[in-house]
């Protein structure tokens, strides 16, 4: 069940035409910080606002006739709900999304507004992973994996071949990491192109059971995380990108929340992009020189944007008032 370049590949020409290519940004005070010179790719601009579209359409695009007339399940905090529900509406398909109460008001506002019907649940008391599953069979609905899928991972690894494409010298390639999914697409599409550059993950420090998992050599389970970084709150990492993460995944490390604000903060002020918390780790972890990233060509994912201004504005004027006290 794991993935080779050639699925990647097969996923960008399903997605020609149907995904964004998404810029690759540079910043000359940001490379002047660190040292480095940082290609950010701005999944804040795909479709859904985030780098979920990519694996989302390339699964549902896959199914037959029969599944799509039953219409699609997924589960998620917020990106793939939107990534699924947008898919599913361009393939004549429903789509049912199981999403915790707690999910941002924005993120829930536009799955509704994409057609999808939303099923809430606890995210502190329920497992969304068997609610869904019990959804999908009692509905006759095709469960669509927000990263434990071959098809979503090779989806997701898209923007690593779109990103090497435009930077083919990079050294060093920076995903956030939450089920794994993106990384391991990115990872699989980047070793293959360029055998010799280093992938890292970056996780909240509250959520990191990927770091905990590759460090134990199999997959540990925390507590869901208390983190402002809402897509990266999964306990524990997929089976499937597991195995392929710790293969070719080089390196962990983790950012506080107020480390992510700053680099939110930074890349508001200096590029005026507008990127969630689970989108701003990859440079939080660059400002803060948690990744040996000196002198070299570095890549990070900005893996989305999806945030409402109130949350933004939130968070950011909590960290002012943390800096002046």
């Amino acid at each position: 069940m794991s993935i080779e370049l050639e699925d990647v590949e097969r996923a960008a020409e399903r997605l020609a035409g149907v995904a964004h290519r998404t810029p690759v940004l540079t910043s000359r005070t940001l490379d002047q910080r660190i040292g480095a010179r940082v290609h950010l790719k701005a999944e804040c601009f795909q479709r859904g606002g985030a780098f979920k579209f990519r694996g989302a359409y390339n699964k549902v695009s896959s199914l037959d006739e029969d599944a799509l007339r039953r219409g699609v399940l997924a589960y998620s905090s917020g990106n793939h709900a939107q990534a699924v529900a947008i898919a599913a509406g361009m393939l004549g398909a429903s789509a049912t999304i199981v999403m915790p109460e707690d999910a941002p008001a924005a993120k829930l506002d536009a799955t509704r507004g994409y057609g999808a019907e939303i099923v809430a649940y606890d995210r502190w008391t329920q497992r969304r992973e068997e609610i869904g599953a019990q959804l999908a069979e009692e509905r006759g609905l095709e469960l669509v994996a927000p990263y434990d899928d071959p098809l979503v991972m090779a989806g997701q690894g898209t923007v690593a071949l779109e990103l090497l494409g435009e930077a083919p010298e990079l050294e060093l390639l920076l995903a956030p990491v939450s089920g794994g999914g993106l990384i391991a697409g990115c990872a699989t599409a980047a070793k293959a192109l360029r055998p010799g550059i280093r992938v890292a993950g970056v996780e909240p420090e509250a959520g990191d059971d990927t770091q905990r998992s590759l460090a134990a050599g199999e997959r540990v389970r925390i507590d869901v995380p208390r983190t402002i970084a809402d897509g990266l709150q999964v306990p524990e990492p997929g089976e499937l990108t597991f195995e392929i993460n710790r293969r070719l995944v080089d390196e962990i490390v983790t950012v506080s929340d107020n480390e992510i604000v700053e680099a939110m903060v930074f890349l508001f002020d200096r590029l005026k992009l507008v990127v969630e918390p689970s989108g701003a780790v990859g440079v939080a972890a660059l400002l803060t020189g948690k990744l040996d990233a000196r002198d070299r060509s570095v890549g990070v994912v900005l893996s989305g944007g999806n945030v409402g201004a109130a949350r933004f504005a939130e968070l950011v004027s909590t960290a002012a008032a943390g800096r002046a006290e």
